[in-house]
This record gives C-alpha cells, sequence and structure tokens, in this order.
C-alpha cells in the first residue's frame, strides 16, 4: 500500500483520496463507523475509538492512527481487549502510523499497550 498527501481530513492510499476516517484490514480499506462509539463523545470532547466498534483483531499488530493533531481518544477498554486478544497495540498520530504502517520507522511508539 502506498501512502500520499496526508493532511487533516485527508489521506491518499495508493490512488484513491480519502476525506474521512478508514480502517485498514490487511489488504481491505472501508469506512470507520463510529456511530457505535458516540455515545462516548461527550466523556472525551470528540468521538473516541471504543470497542463499540468493529475493530480488526485478527492481527498480531494493530495500528492507531489518532489523527493529525494525536487527538483521537482510545478508550482503555480496547487496550484491554488487544491484551486479551495478545495484539501488540501502537497509539501513534496518524503521520507516525502511516511510517511504521510503511516500514520506515522503528515501532517503538510513544503510546502503546502490548
Amino acid at each position: 500500500m502506498r501512502f500520499d498527501n496526508f493532511s487533516f481530513g485527508s489521506l491518499r492510499i495508493d490512488d484513491t483520496t480519502y476525506e474521512h476516517d478508514v480502517v485498514i484490514d490487511r489488504v481491505e480499506i472501508r469506512d470507520r463507523k463510529k456511530k457505535s462509539s458516540q455515545k462516548f463523545r461527550d466523556d472525551f470532547g470528540h468521538t473516541p475509538l471504543s470497542i463499540a466498534e468493529d475493530i480488526p483483531w485478527k492481527c498480531r499488530q494493530l495500528v492507531i492512527g489518532t489523527g493529525a493533531y494525536g487527538r483521537l481518544p482510545v478508550m482503555k477498554e480496547v487496550e484491554r481487549e488487544a491484551k486479551r486478544h495478545k495484539v501488540k497495540l501502537l497509539i501513534l498520530p496518524t503521520i507516525k502510523a502511516i511510517e511504521v504502517l510503511q516500514g520506515k520507522t522503528p515501532q517503538t511508539p510513544t503510546r502503546s499497550s502490548t
């Protein structure tokens, strides 16, 4: 997968531009369906990532991009669920997440859960 032209609100993957949150599950790209997490918005000031969403747990490592400014809240329940699934969880600003996915940086994030 080739990532280009990342900026606030926009990301180009291969030859398609996405102007919304996406989930990449192996080679499949789909919209992030965050409606189930919206009930937590008032607690976080922003719709967080919660276990109510369809998170792709069939992996060894899950990389979560937290947006251009790193402000996407990730609920502690997601971190606990990653441990339960024995999934290495990397929570990074999106630009750093892209670098990890492209193999350009070591996988030693500022915030992680294993």
